[in-house]
């Protein structure tokens, strides 16, 4: 992907989804960075507009300071009823010991070591089941096949729910995070009817099965002595002392079913794409596979398979010269600080060889920093070091299609053709 020709700055329109569909986001990135880097962006209503903050420099400011930016108003772009919030609320839309006693009550499953000794085997076994059923045909959707299907799979193992379920829980995963795209939904969160579902997370009456799911699941395990992710929820207190109440549950759970299948399935799509378009890259990894583990950081970097997440001032400041005022959403554009040239040389130069990347695809030093980054890291590495040195060749087989969307940045139609070894 070259660098992109920079729209005029009064052609920026970060609401524009068709625009981002496109990938013309990258172009928007690079006038604001260039020109505007706290750039007003007004909406339609009901939403009243939000500040763009797309320098890394300000996009880590904001997000390691939850004291003036906070969580706890919403962090994507809708603007939710105050008399909905905590009915809505989950572990993302919460800040300080609540936040922290939340992430405690998995956090230690999600750490590297104690990934590894748990499921680094068994990741590695579903790994090549995965690319061994994929590569059978020489024709195939690399996202249906492979990128879709390995990080569901590894979720029902997390959540010790069977198989046969994994294609519901990828539809629900696709109704709500993509409730912008109509190939995706029915229910779009910009149609007027979806003031009826404004009680439940993204608008989404997927939602509700996704509680009922959930609520059987804790139903079968409460008091029991499981150790996959639902046990855990339904059978330990948070160190403040406060238990899960239903609502807390029910959004947590809708959580996982979203971040463990959303962000690494997009990650994986967005890299293999990168390598397609860059094959000397390519080439290189199949020449020097040992590369891999080290290439995984920039494939992060690249794929930013998240555009934003939003805050709200908790106070009147000043940001990059502007003014912003208490109550003013903050949206803190990660993808755009992953293509900052103040931090990234060449930054649209994919380069698997590329060293001391500190990219904010899962965040920073915020408390706020992605709970499953070790385990996104985990099945990426072993993604590709069971993918590359089993391709003699992979090309485009037909149009690449993504995801209307400007929170996700996805791909949902992805044809290759390929050659193995």
């Amino acid at each position: 992907m070259p660098q992109p020709t920079a729209v005029p700055l009064d052609q920026v329109d970060l609401t524009d989804l068709d625009a981002f569909a496109r990938n013309e986001g990258w172009a928007m990135f690079d006038r604001l960075r260039a020109e505007d880097p706290v750039h007003w962006t007004p909406e339609a209503p009901p939403n009243h507009g939000f500040w763009a903050v797309t320098r890394y420099a300000d996009v880590d400011a904001v997000d390691r300071d939850p004291e003036r930016f906070t969580s706890t108003k919403y962090v994507n772009l809708e603007e939710v009823d105050d008399d909905l919030m905590d009915l809505r609320r989950s572990m993302l839309e919460t800040d300080g010991l609540r936040h922290r006693a939340l992430r405690k009550l998995i956090q230690r499953e999600f750490a590297q070591g104690p990934l590894a000794r748990k499921y680094e085997e068994f990741l590695r076994g579903l790994t090549k089941v995965t690319v061994d059923n994929a590569l059978q045909n020489s024709e195939f959707d690399f996202v249906e096949k492979i990128s879709a299907d390995f990080p569901i799979n590894v979720l029902v193992r997390l959540l010790d729910v069977p198989v046969s379920d994994t294609g519901m829980l990828i539809n629900w995963g696709n109704q709500m995070v993509a409730n912008t795209d109509p190939d995706y939904t029915d229910h779009l969160i910009t149609d007027p009817d979806s003031d009826q579902y404004k009680h439940l997370p993204f608008r989404s009456p997927a939602a509700l099965e996704v509680f009922e799911y959930g609520r059987e699941l804790a139903q079968r395990r409460k008091g029991g002595d499981g150790t996959d992710l639902i046990s855990m929820l339904v059978n330990r207190t948070p160190e403040d002392g406060e238990p899960l109440s239903a609502s807390d549950f029910d959004n947590y759970f809708l959580l996982l079913v979203i971040a463990g299948n959303e962000t690494t399935r997009h990650a994986i799509s967005q890299s293999m794409l990168a390598l397609i378009e860059n094959q000397d890259q390519l080439k290189l990894l199949q020449e020097q596979p040992e590369l891999i583990p080290g290439a995984v950081e920039e494939f992060l970097r690249w794929a930013s398979p998240v555009y934003h997440f939003r805050r709200t001032a908790t106070q009147d400041l000043e940001l990059g010269g502007k003014s912003i005022k208490a109550g003013d959403k903050v949206v803190m554009w990660f993808a755009s600080g992953n293509r900052d040239d103040a931090v990234f040389e060449d930054p649209y130069r994919f380069d698997v060889t590329r060293t001391n990347i500190d990219h904010m695809t899962f965040g920073k030093g915020s408390p706020h920093v992605c709970l499953g980054s070790a385990l996104a890291r985990m099945e990426i590495r072993l993604m590709f070091t069971e993918l590359i040195p089993r391709l003699a060749s992979i090309e485009l087989n037909g149009e690449v299609s993504r995801v209307r969307s400007n929170f996700i940045n996805g791909i949902k139609k992805f044809p290759v053709r390929v050659e193995t070894n």
